[in-house]
């Protein structure tokens, strides 16, 4: 309990402290009008206010990540809680409030055109597609997780293949339901009802928090317990724990959502608490999920305490969605038959609210490649439709397949944003005065070169990837991984040093 308890505290001092800290060296404009007033077309650029694009972005970013990413890491043991805490406040909420803000300033252009303006057009076209493959991945994972909960609810047909079992029914309800919700304006549907389906997550999750502490205390995780990796498939705790706790720490994701709102808020003030806090909201809820899930499954009688109970859990229900499993496990037994029902509403809606609004930033960069107008449906309909065909397709491919991919292309998004964020920053510090701006590029920068070294290495050491640590071949990857991300902080410093020689 100790653990958990400063952990918590630790992510509410970084929003005060050190989100007030990436806000200076940003360096707000209260007085700029934001692309919300100058650009409002009625769809996508549409004033809201404070509190409700909050929730919605929380809930837009939250999807299946603070939950079944944290589910996942606290496999690798107490370490995962380090990583919760300190990715939250140094990386994942200095990447989303730099790409929200960014975009502010660019006029609320999505994630590629804000890489390419800081990196190149090169770069530029690459992110397009990095973008569209992501989210088309994410969209595919956020249709078939809340389906199979859904199906938990209530037995409807499911079709069966060699690789899966699709519960086609709810599938296909939830696919009809990202049509109407990617095509139709933002203030209609999103803007409507997500915050309180924002409220509801972070309503159930204290629930579970507050069971948890009540009652089961003596049961949870500690740092104490060590911090070496817990997984019993042999695969290392550096990068896979920094993979597979993506939303809850740091999330490339996050940055193709951050636009979306970037294009509804009506002062530079609300950045931090829209962008920054939400981060911080999530790293919450991902601290809670991924300490219920370490102690749900103790079962001292037995000799399992904890992550072993866990571990225990997933052998007897090898191949099928652990991470649902334990969701729907622990909903329904700490908070009882209807606030059960509730939870698992709540972590059902977060996943389906993210799947249609990474639908809809997808429309939105391909539309910002075509230049074409998003104020009339037809418009809209013509981008959208090839998307709605490809995750259909996507459905029927394993769920722990396309989890996997989707968590390197989204780890991989994140460094992308992280180094165009140190540039920016750069830029910024050049001609400034203040020490504070000065170096606060650093701050988007070593996260990046962390992020760097994670991305790298995962896809060398992954099964998925080049499966080094399966060939005990695991040092190479990190050599490997070590010399790319030295060799892009000499290009930084080169670039660097460019830039002051022409002042």
């Amino acid at each position: 309990m100790i653990t958990f308890i400063v952990a918590l505290i630790v992510l509410v001092l970084g929003y005060v402290l050190y989100g007030t800290f990436v806000e200076k060296v940003f360096g707000i404009e209260p007085e700029r009008k934001t692309p919300a007033l100058t650009k409002t077309d009625g769809v996508d650029y549409v004033p809201m206010s404070g509190w409700r694009i909050f929730l919605v972005q929380f809930l837009n970013i939250a999807g299946l990540g603070p939950i079944f990413g944290a589910i996942m890491g606290i496999f690798f043991g107490p370490a995962a809680f380090l990583w919760i805490v300190f990715g939250t406040i140094f990386a994942g909420g200095v990447h989303d409030y730099l790409s929200g803000m960014m975009s502010v300033r660019k006029g609320g252009v999505s994630l590629p055109d804000i890489i390419g303006d800081e990196l190149g057009n090169g770069i530029k076209l690459f992110m397009r597609l990095l973008s569209l493959v992501l989210l088309i991945l994410l969209t595919t994972t956020f249709l078939s997780g809340p389906a199979t909960l859904l199906q938990g609810l209530q037995a409807l047909p499911t079709l069966s293949f060699e690789s899966a079992t699709i519960p086609l029914v709810w599938v296909l309800i939830i696919f009809a339901y990202y049509v109407f919700a990617t095509v139709l304006p933002v203030d209609k549907l999103i803007g409507r009802f997500y915050p309180l389906f924002g409220a509801i997550l972070l309503f159930m999750g204290l629930g579970i928090m507050v069971v948890m502490l009540g009652w089961h205390s003596s049961e949870m995780p500690e740092l104490t317990d060590g911090l070496h990796n817990r997984q019993t498939n042999g695969l290392p705790l550096f990068p896979m724990m920094f993979v597979s706790i993506a939303c809850g720490a740091i999330s490339g994701f996050h940055g193709t959502q951050s636009p979306l709102m970037a294009r509804c808020i009506t002062n530079e003030r609300q950045g931090r608490w829209i962008f920054y806090g939400a981060m911080v909201a999530e790293g919450i809820l991902a601290l809670i999920w991924a300490a219920a899930a370490g102690t749900f499954f103790a079962d001292p009688e037995q000799g399992l305490y904890g992550i072993d109970g866990l571990q225990a859990f997933a052998a007897e229900h090898k191949g099928e969605n652990i991470a649902a499993l334990v969701v729907d496990r622990i909903s329904r037994s700490w908070l009882g038959t209807i606030g059960g029902l509730l939870a698992i509403i709540g972590v059902i809606a977060a996943p389906i609210t993210s799947g249609d609004t990474a639908l809809r930033s997808a429309r939105l960069i391909v539309a910002d490649f075509l230049k074409l107008d998003q104020r009339k449906i037809p418009n809209r309909l013509y981008i959208a439709l090839p998307l709605f065909i490809a995750v259909f397709c996507m459905v029927f491919v394993d769920f722990n397949v396309v989890w996997r991919y989707f968590a390197w292309t989204n780890q991989t998004l994140a460094v992308f944003t992280l180094w165009a964020g140190s540039v920016f920053l750069y830029k910024q510090s050049i001609d400034s005065k203040s020490a504070l701006r000065k170096y606060g590029y650093l701050m988007a920068i070593i996260p990046a070169l962390f992020m760097t070294m994670v991305s790298v290495s995962y896809i060398f050491i992954a099964p998925e990837g080049f499966n080094f640590a399966a060939k005990g071949w695991s040092l190479w990857a990190y050599l490997i991984a070590a010399v790319v991300t030295v060799s892009l902080l000499t290009m930084f410093c080169y670039w660097a040093e460019k830039q002051n020689k022409k002042i």
